[in-house]
This record gives C-alpha cells, sequence and structure tokens, in this order.
C-alpha cells in the first residue's frame, strides 16, 4: 500500500511545487475518492481536521514550516499502483487547478471536516480524525448524486458552497 507520502510525491510530480495546504488537500481528496471508487483506503495514515481544514499529521510533519513544497522526504511516487495513480489523476483533474484556500473553503463547507470538529470555532485546534467511513459514506452519496454541483461548475464571487460538491 502506497503511504501519504507517496501519493504527495506523485502530486508534486504531476504539478510541481504546491502550496502546503493545497498539497494536504489534494491527498485529503486522493483518500476521499480512492474509497469509493476502490473500496479501499489509498494509503493508511489518519486525517485529521485541523482549523485550516484535513490534514494528514505524519505528511505535515515532513513539510513544516514550509509554504510552497516541492519535495516530500521519503515519499516515492512509483510506488503508487496503476488504479492509484488513477484515482489521483482525476483527482487533479477536477481539484487541481484550485489554490489551497478555496480547497480549504471547499473542505470547511463538506459534512465529514464539520462533522469531526463536532461544532468547535472554525480556528479552534483540533485533532479529530475524519475516518475513512465518513469518507466513503459522503463521498460516495456524492458519486450517486445526480443533481451534485460538479467542481468544475463552481463559482467563487461571494461564495457559498453548495450542498453537494462531486467530481
Amino acid at each position: 500500500m502506497a503511504t501519504a507520502h507517496d501519493v504527495a510525491a506523485y502530486i508534486l510530480a504531476r504539478l510541481g511545487p504546491v502550496s502546503a495546504m493545497k498539497l494536504q488537500k489534494l491527498v485529503y481528496y486522493s483518500q476521499a475518492w480512492h474509497l469509493v471508487w476502490d473500496d479501499r483506503p489509498l494509503f493508511p495514515e489518519r486525517i485529521e481536521a485541523w482549523a485550516n481544514g484535513p490534514v494528514v499529521p505524519e505528511l505535515y510533519q515532513s513539510h513544516r514550516g514550509q509554504f510552497e513544497v516541492s519535495v516530500v522526504e521519503g515519499g516515492d511516487p512509483d510506488r503508487l499502483a496503476p488504479d492509484e495513480r488513477e484515482t489521483v489523476d482525476i483527482v487533479l483533474g477536477a481539484y487541481g487547478a484550485l489554490d489551497g484556500r478555496k480547497l480549504s473553503h471547499l473542505t470547511h463547507a463538506e459534512s465529514p471536516w464539520r462533522d469531526a470538529r463536532h461544532g468547535l470555532a472554525p480556528a479552534a485546534r483540533s485533532h479529530a480524525v475524519i475516518t475513512q467511513a465518513a469518507l466513503a459514506e459522503y463521498y460516495g452519496a456524492l458519486d450517486a448524486a445526480e443533481d451534485a454541483t460538479s467542481v468544475e461548475e463552481l463559482t467563487w464571487e461571494g461564495w457559498d458552497a453548495p450542498a453537494q460538491t462531486a467530481i
């Protein structure tokens, strides 16, 4: 099984340097959609509901203090299987053009992050885990919803998140 570091290294190989926030959110969405489409996790590390959105703490430790991340120590993009690469490629196609701030806003509007925080103030610290079950349930419902708004259809002027956003 790939690690979150491997997924992050693959993302960087595809996109080049990105902000730490953007990298974390793309790793998060890769995990979520892989759970839905392949019915198994992409990586084993936990995801926590931090103030700025979902974060993989082990990955965060490898890029802590960097605004822009260009290399993830210990990550090897070649460890991803073809189906894992396919998931990440689809995620990058859907979310990759968004900056870290927009991705953070999007995750804040979705129930896995909100539910894990149990009503904490938006800026409050938290180490609450966003479970794989919560990801599979929420994004699985989006995948099946005929009326879900695609990421490409989002408008950001005066942004208010739609109830459901899917790839």
